[in-house]
Protein backbone atom coordinates (compact mmCIF):
# COMPACT_ATOMS: atom_id res chain seq x y z
CA UNK A 1 0.00 0.00 0.00
CA UNK A 2 1.12 3.56 -0.54
CA UNK A 3 -0.07 7.16 -0.48
CA UNK A 4 0.50 9.74 -3.20
CA UNK A 5 1.49 13.07 -1.65
CA UNK A 6 2.67 16.09 -3.64
CA UNK A 7 3.92 13.89 -6.47
CA UNK A 8 5.76 11.47 -4.19
CA UNK A 9 4.87 7.93 -3.27
CA UNK A 10 4.88 7.29 0.48
CA UNK A 11 5.13 3.60 1.35
CA UNK A 12 2.79 2.07 3.91
CA UNK A 13 2.24 -1.45 5.18
CA UNK A 14 -0.85 -3.53 4.40
CA UNK A 15 -2.77 -1.80 7.23
CA UNK A 16 -1.90 1.71 6.02
CA UNK A 17 0.78 2.57 8.59
CA UNK A 18 3.88 4.32 7.28
CA UNK A 19 6.85 2.06 6.64
CA UNK A 20 9.23 4.94 7.36
CA UNK A 21 8.00 7.34 10.08
CA UNK A 22 10.40 9.99 8.76
CA UNK A 23 8.18 10.26 5.67
CA UNK A 24 5.46 11.90 7.78
CA UNK A 25 4.40 15.51 7.24
CA UNK A 26 1.13 17.35 7.65
CA UNK A 27 0.44 16.73 3.95
CA UNK A 28 1.01 13.00 4.48
CA UNK A 29 -1.35 13.12 7.47
CA UNK A 30 -4.00 14.77 5.30
CA UNK A 31 -3.59 12.05 2.65
CA UNK A 32 -3.90 9.26 5.22
CA UNK A 33 -6.91 10.98 6.79
CA UNK A 34 -8.56 11.29 3.38
CA UNK A 35 -7.99 7.57 2.76
CA UNK A 36 -9.57 6.91 6.18
CA UNK A 37 -12.55 9.16 5.42
CA UNK A 38 -11.55 11.60 8.18
CA UNK A 39 -11.76 15.38 8.11
CA UNK A 40 -9.05 16.78 10.36
CA UNK A 41 -10.44 19.38 12.75
CA UNK A 42 -8.34 21.50 15.10
CA UNK A 43 -9.00 19.02 17.90
CA UNK A 44 -8.01 16.11 15.66
CA UNK A 45 -4.68 17.88 15.07
CA UNK A 46 -4.31 18.32 18.84
CA UNK A 47 -4.70 14.56 19.24
CA UNK A 48 -2.24 13.84 16.42
CA UNK A 49 0.35 16.24 17.83
CA UNK A 50 -0.10 14.83 21.33
CA UNK A 51 0.49 11.27 20.06
CA UNK A 52 3.57 12.34 18.09
CA UNK A 53 4.98 14.18 21.12
CA UNK A 54 4.41 11.17 23.37
CA UNK A 55 6.04 8.82 20.86
CA UNK A 56 9.06 10.89 19.86
CA UNK A 57 9.75 12.69 23.15
CA UNK A 58 8.74 10.07 25.74
CA UNK A 59 10.49 6.80 24.86
CA UNK A 60 8.08 5.68 22.10
CA UNK A 61 5.07 5.90 24.42
CA UNK A 62 1.76 5.20 22.67
CA UNK A 63 -1.00 6.30 25.07
CA UNK A 64 -4.18 4.27 25.28
CA UNK A 65 -7.59 5.93 25.18
CA UNK A 66 -7.81 6.19 28.96
CA UNK A 67 -4.60 8.20 29.11
CA UNK A 68 -5.68 10.29 26.14
CA UNK A 69 -8.95 11.19 27.89
CA UNK A 70 -7.06 12.13 31.05
CA UNK A 71 -4.73 14.40 29.05
CA UNK A 72 -7.47 16.15 27.08
CA UNK A 73 -9.73 16.68 30.12
CA UNK A 74 -7.19 19.25 31.21
CA UNK A 75 -7.14 20.96 27.81
CA UNK A 76 -10.66 20.84 26.45
CA UNK A 77 -12.30 22.70 29.31
CA UNK A 78 -14.92 24.23 26.99
CA UNK A 79 -16.60 20.84 26.53
CA UNK A 80 -19.19 19.77 29.10
CA UNK A 81 -17.63 16.29 29.27
CA UNK A 82 -14.39 14.86 27.93
CA UNK A 83 -14.57 11.09 27.65
CA UNK A 84 -13.72 8.46 25.06
CA UNK A 85 -16.73 9.56 22.99
CA UNK A 86 -15.16 13.02 22.65
CA UNK A 87 -12.12 11.35 21.05
CA UNK A 88 -14.18 9.02 18.84
CA UNK A 89 -15.90 12.06 17.31
CA UNK A 90 -12.60 12.80 15.58
CA UNK A 91 -11.39 9.23 15.00
CA UNK A 92 -14.41 6.89 14.79
CA UNK A 93 -12.34 3.75 14.16
CA UNK A 94 -10.50 4.23 17.45
CA UNK A 95 -8.56 7.28 18.56
CA UNK A 96 -5.49 5.37 19.72
CA UNK A 97 -5.11 3.36 16.52
CA UNK A 98 -6.61 5.53 13.80
CA UNK A 99 -5.04 8.76 15.09
CA UNK A 100 -1.67 6.99 15.41
CA UNK A 101 -1.90 5.88 11.80
CA UNK A 102 -2.61 9.44 10.64
CA UNK A 103 0.19 10.68 12.95
CA UNK A 104 2.64 8.42 11.11
CA UNK A 105 3.38 6.24 14.11
CA UNK A 106 3.87 2.46 14.16
CA UNK A 107 0.82 0.29 14.67
CA UNK A 108 0.11 -0.37 18.32
CA UNK A 109 -0.53 -4.01 19.16
CA UNK A 110 -2.65 -3.47 22.24
CA UNK A 111 -6.39 -4.00 22.24
CA UNK A 112 -8.85 -1.22 22.97
CA UNK A 113 -8.35 1.73 25.24
CA UNK A 114 -7.95 0.12 28.63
Amino acid sequence: MSYEVNGSTIEADANGYLVNPEDWSEDVAKAIAEAEGITLSDRAWEIINYLRDEYFNHSANQPNERHMVKHFKGLWTDLPKVDAKALYVHFPMGPAKQASKIAGLPETKRKGGY
